[in-house]
């Protein structure tokens, strides 16, 4: 699974799923340390947020693989993959 991590401004790290994109709603999956799961406007988070670093997302990234998320393949950036 394809995953993409940002940071804000102010310090935090999003994850990305551009392959779990959901037409309907115009959302793309995402994954926070706080608030966990959720739903994100993809284009709208690339605007607001710089490429996150390797050491700025290692917990994030090691967050997600000890809740089942194994296969991941860490992208810059990434077409969005409606469903």
């Amino acid at each position: 699974m394809k995953v993409v991590f940002r940071i804000f401004s102010d310090g935090q790290v999003i994850a990305l799923f551009p392959e779990e994109s959901d037409r309907r709603t115009g959302e793309t999956m995402s994954y926070m340390h706080i608030g966990q799961h959720g739903g994100t406007d993809y284009h709208g988070v690339i605007r607001k947020t710089k490429p996150a670093t390797e050491n700025q997302y290692q917990p994030l990234l090691n967050e997600l693989k000890s809740i089942g998320y194994d296969n991941l393949e860490v992208r810059q950036k990434s077409q969005i993959k409606w469903q």
